[in-house]
């Protein structure tokens, strides 16, 4: 260490900080916040501001002086990209208070002072963390990021621009190869068959990429598809485990298919538990194929297991394989965009690096969370949790979604 113990003293996150520095530089805890870039709030349970840095007045145009003994939803009004007030359960600040966690949110829209929208990234943390209780005060530093959003904004127009015009030519090339294949259409030799084999492989590989990075670049700026819908998760992921069964047998796997909590009964019968959920059936079966069938890919040897559980307010699935298993270093990286396992079996299977990134924005269209657990040369299991619906309330939403498409009667 630098500084000499006898000058430093220990502050109550654990970090050294020297008081001979503090006293010769006359340095102060507002010295130091307003020398910081980024905003920084703090507030109190009943929503009233105690800190108020000068970046987050440059930011929000309130003077601190007008900012603190405020509510902060009338100094940091925040909105949806349609204008209206964000509700209250999905306000970062809220959501912080109320939980006990830290919150992260890159997508927040700020309407400052001068009636400037502006996009912001926020990170709410308690001051003392207590998850599934109550904060009493929680910190949030936040950012202006409109130009990092603009640009970023322009390079997924160029993607789904480019991705879109190219799948028409590599659509077209696939079918001529097809074709060309098809000995009633035409006869070539064993050498000749074998080129154009691996040429097919290839275009249908570069059109999954193109098809991988138009969805990427929808799913960045929420013109994603989804239609949601109640559907019984059970049944969903029974018939997406079920039509990846003749992949596995052709390398000799077992899957298996797991209900957890189901009951056996009388004459041997056995009651499984309805998963009520409330997603689009089509983007689940993608997030659920694109895991299942990596499961299968990188597992030379084994089994996988496609396991169904819950309690009363989450629905759990997951995907246990035998595989290599993921390194801890790349297991922070792997649902970002285009990242891939560096070793012999990703470079031999081959893929576009987006399929995990997908499945993950997917899942977050519904309030759920992906992550996996893995350790080398003891495989690896991957989680999927969404929010479960009572019976109860399945019923209401499905007579909720039927009285807004049937046609009324005077």
């Amino acid at each position: 260490m630098f500084l000499k113990k006898k000058n430093s003293l220990e502050n109550g996150a654990g970090s050294l900080i020297s008081s001979k520095f503090f006293k010769d530089q006359h340095l102060s805890a507002d010295f130091i916040l307003g020398a910081i870039d980024d905003g920084v709030v703090m507030v109190d349970r009943n929503k009233v501001i105690h800190l108020f840095n000068r970046a987050a007045a440059n930011i929000t145009g309130w003077a601190a002086t007008e900012a603190v003994g405020k509510d902060f939803t009338a100094i940091m009004p925040l909105i949806d990209n349609k204008g209206n007030p964000l509700p209250p359960e999905q306000h970062p600040f809220i959501q912080a208070l109320v939980s006990g966690r830290q919150v992260r949110s890159s997508d927040c829209i700020l309407n400052s002072r001068n009636g400037k929208q502006m996009a912001i990234s926020v990170v709410v943390s308690p001051i003392m963390e207590r998850p599934g209780k109550p904060a009493d005060t929680v910190v949030a530093v936040f950012r202006d990021v409109t130009t990092e959003k603009a640009q970023e904004q322009q390079r997924s127009d160029f993607i789904s621009t480019a991705s879109h015009e190219m799948r028409t030519p590599i659509t077209a090339i696939e079918g001529y190869l097809s074709l060309a294949l098809n000995d009633k259409i035409t006869k070539i030799d064993d050498n000749a068959r074998k080129y154009l084999e691996k040429a097919h492989t290839s275009t249908e590989h570069l059109g999954q990429l193109f098809q991988d990075l138009l969805t990427s670049s929808k799913a960045d700026d929420g013109r994603l598809a989804s239609n949601p819908v109640v559907m019984e998760m059970g049944e969903v992921v029974s018939q997406v485990t079920e039509a990846e069964q003749f992949r596995a047998k052709e390398k000799n796997l077992e899957l298996k298919y797991i209900v957890s909590s189901s009951k056996d009964v009388a004459g041997g019968k056995v009651v499984r538990p309805f998963y009520y959920c409330f997603v689009d059936p089509i983007r689940m079966n993608e997030v659920l194929q694109n895991i299942i069938d990596n499961a299968v890919k990188y597992t030379p040897e084994g089994s996988v297991t496609v396991r169904l559980t819950g309690d009363a307010s989450t629905i759990q699935i997951q995907v246990q394989d035998t595989g290599p298993g993921i390194a801890a270093e790349d297991i922070p990286h792997l649902f970002q965009k285009f990242y891939r396992v560096d070793s012999s079996a990703t470079r031999t299977i081959g893929g576009t690096g987006l399929g995990l990134y997908i499945c993950k924005r997917i899942i977050e269209l519904y309030d759920g969370r992906i992550w996996v657990e893995s350790q080398l040369d003891h495989g690896s299991t991957f989680f999927i949790n969404l929010p479960r619906l009572t019976t109860e309330q399945a019923l209401q939403k499905q007579k909720n979604q039927a009285s807004m498409v049937s046609p009324s009667v005077n």
